[in-house]
């Protein structure tokens, strides 16, 4: 029986030569460049190493000449090979139809226009601005970058590039500027999460954290009432769409987290290593000042009716310190009956400190704090004394110093 021998595989012989090369060798083969082409191509060769050398360095060094040469014959290629996508022909023709020189600069542009894209999408870790001195430097060491290389680079780019502006695009629509949002330097994914919850919440303005943590505990009494899926923003150029699709299941993935009533909002988001900047909120230190102020005063106000004198003040710590509940007029029996609990359990004097520090109004903290350590110093030897068997001087003490009918 015959065997056959499979034909022998084929060999593809790898040309490292640069694109410039093969697209001159090309040309000249096929009768695109004349000799008219070539003779102006060698002309501009030594000027445009010149000018690179310079540009970097000094033209009056033969390694700075060297290194000139093999950049310049690396941003020809870059050009030529991006423009052309490859094709020998179409490089060729426009060698033809371009001099070398701005194909060396038209090379060396879209390095620059590379460098000056977003790394990523931290506003905080990328530049403003144009191209300038200060990216000499990267240049320098990117001059000599291959197409495949610059390709993956601007891939890069490209996406971070796109996940900005569509921060931009939503922190816009949510009231709030570029310059501003620049500013904050938060992750430009950050934002667009936030975005997506206030989307979810009808929020149509940039939170600080007193509105983003109601917007936090508007999902959460969503999610009791039904079950909570979170919708794309649909009314976005589509340019757009993948980046806030893939952003979106980023937060479902923190959902369960996010509706979790057992975690505090500020410790899960301003804590929770992996949390920490991965939302944003417009930081307004005066506005949460002022809502903690107001929560406190609120609380403060419903139990005491708006009375500040020593004795209700006094009969409400007396109740908190006593673990009962909160009151600012006291029966006699009432009275009588706090008085026997403490000579029983003991009084706290922290549980009121912490009562004062938690919900009286920011400005009057610090005289409540002073009156009710004053009252303890005299107060606590007769409330807690064995010789006073019937409760007399304990409920005089307190007909005085509180509020007792």
């Amino acid at each position: 029986m015959q065997q056959h021998t499979p034909p022998p595989a084929a060999v593809e012989l790898f040309d490292a030569r640069p694109f410039f090369e093969k697209a001159l060798i090309f040309g000249v083969q096929h009768g695109i460049l004349n000799q008219a082409r070539l003779d102006a191509i060698c002309t501009e060769a030594p000027k445009g190493m010149v000018q690179i050398a310079r540009y970097f360095g000094t033209e009056f060094l033969r390694p700075d000449l060297e290194k000139a040469r093999d950049r310049l014959v690396n941003l020809v290629s870059l050009s030529l090979q991006s423009s052309s996508q490859g094709d020998l022909r179409m490089a060729a023709e426009i060698l033809r139809d371009h001099s070398l020189l701005s194909r060396s600069k038209a090379g060396a542009d879209m390095l620059k226009a590379l460098i000056v894209m977003p790394q990523n999408t931290h506003f905080g870790m990328n530049e403003r601005g144009d191209f300038s001195d200060r990216h000499i430097a990267q240049l320098d060491r990117w001059s000599c970058m291959g197409l495949t290389e610059y390709q993956t680079e601007l891939a890069q780019r490209n996406q971070a590039a796109l996940t900005v502006e569509a921060a931009f695009l939503l922190s816009d629509r949510l009231g709030l500027s570029a310059d501003d949002l620049q500013d904050a330097e938060p992750d430009a994914e950050a934002v667009i999460r936030t975005a997506l919850l206030a989307h979810a919440t009808a929020c149509h303005e940039m939170p600080d954290w007193v509105r983003f943590e109601k917007m936090i505990q508007s999902l959460r009494k969503q999610a009791i009432r039904k079950s909570l899926q979170l919708q794309p923003i649909l009314d976005v150029p589509p340019r757009f769409e993948s980046v806030l699709a893939h952003t979106l299941l980023s937060v479902q993935d923190d959902l369960p987290k996010i509706l979790d009533t057992k975690i505090p909002v500020r410790t899960l988001f301003d804590q929770l290593p992996s949390f920490m900047g991965r939302y944003f909120w417009i930081e307004d230190a005066l506005n949460e000042v002022d809502h903690h102020d107001r929560t406190q005063s609120a609380t403060w106000q419903k139990l005491t009716q708006g009375h500040h004198d020593d004795g209700t003040v006094l009969t409400l710590l007396l109740c908190v310190a006593s673990s009962s509940k909160p009151k600012t007029v006291l029966t006699e029996k009432a009275a009588a009956s706090l008085i026997r609990k403490i000579r029983k359990q003991g009084l706290s004097s922290e549980l009121a400190t912490e009562f004062i520090e938690g919900h009286a109004p920011l400005n009057f903290q610090s005289d409540f704090l002073q009156l009710w350590q004053d009252f303890l110093v005299h107060a606590l030897p007769i409330l807690c004394s064995d010789h006073d068997v019937k409760l007399s001087d304990a409920i005089a003490l307190l007909r005085h110093e509180c509020n007792v009918k």
